[in-house]
């Protein structure tokens, strides 16, 4: 596993990395049964899933993002991948059991999804995100989970011309079942999920400065879930 390259004011590690220049390695693909039992859990919680982006071309992982339209009870688009825990993690010692994960975001309800929509950068970002992130620890050899930071490059720009967040924390999502945050598959493995929160470079700052809980504590006092919202408040725009 990759070393820290520094550490941050509050003592978390900071990770930098290259591009990778690993040659193309032929993508793992999940066992049916193993996909299936992801769809089932996220359906039984979240809701029936309406259509899937299938991954045409692979590297390491076969990643395919699935989206469930948003209904009167979750006013709201929910996509997800499977893909990311078909291998598990590089995890340090202090994170065993959280060896596989997949990922989720939640998208306003009058997102454009459409397939002519999605060529616009602004409209795709959330599934370029969920398809980088998914790939991420095994095109490194590292790790993602709870309350890891990532910024959109470096230095940090915007994730789209409409918004000025530019940068994601991963979060178990609040609206749901506490259930629904972890499932134990037939074979005794455990799957996580976790949710993309867009961040401010001040709110990564902040991150930085004094951990996570003081951040959290901001969410909470604003009201902020893992539902997006391109022009919410910035809450570390004082500090």
């Amino acid at each position: 596993m990759s070393k820290p390259t520094e550490y941050s004011e509050s003592g978390s590690p900071i990770y930098r990395y290259s591009d990778r220049n690993n040659e193309w390695r032929a993508p793992v693909h999940g066992e049916e049964q193993w996909v299936e039992k992801i769809e089932g859990h996220v359906r039984q919680y979240i809701g029936e899933i309406d259509s899937v982006f299938h991954e045409i071309i692979s590297d390491v992982v076969h990643i395919d993002v699935h989206i469930i339209s948003p209904t009167p009870e979750r006013n709201y688009y929910t996509l997800f991948t499977t893909g990311m825990s078909f291998l598990p993690m590089n995890t340090p010692e202090e994170a065993e059991g959280y060896e596989y994960a997949e990922l989720m975001i939640c998208l306003p309800p009058d997102w454009r999804i459409s397939q002519e929509d999605l060529e616009n950068p602004d409209y795709y970002w959330p599934i370029r995100w969920l398809k980088m992130l998914a790939r991420f620890p095994h095109d490194y050899n590292t790790w993602l989970g709870w309350e890891h930071t990532m910024p959109n490059g470096d230095p940090a720009e915007p994730l789209s011309q409409q918004t000025e967040m530019s940068g994601i924390i991963l979060l178990p999502p609040l609206e749901v079942n506490e259930d629904f945050l972890s499932l134990e598959m037939d074979d005794g493995r455990t799957v996580h999920f976790y949710s993309i929160l867009p961040l401010y470079s001040e709110e990564m700052d902040f991150k930085l400065k004094h951990g996570s809980d003081p951040l959290l504590d901001k969410f909470e006092e604003y009201g902020i879930n893992e539902i997006i919202d391109l022009k919410r408040c910035n809450t570390c725009k004082a500090d």
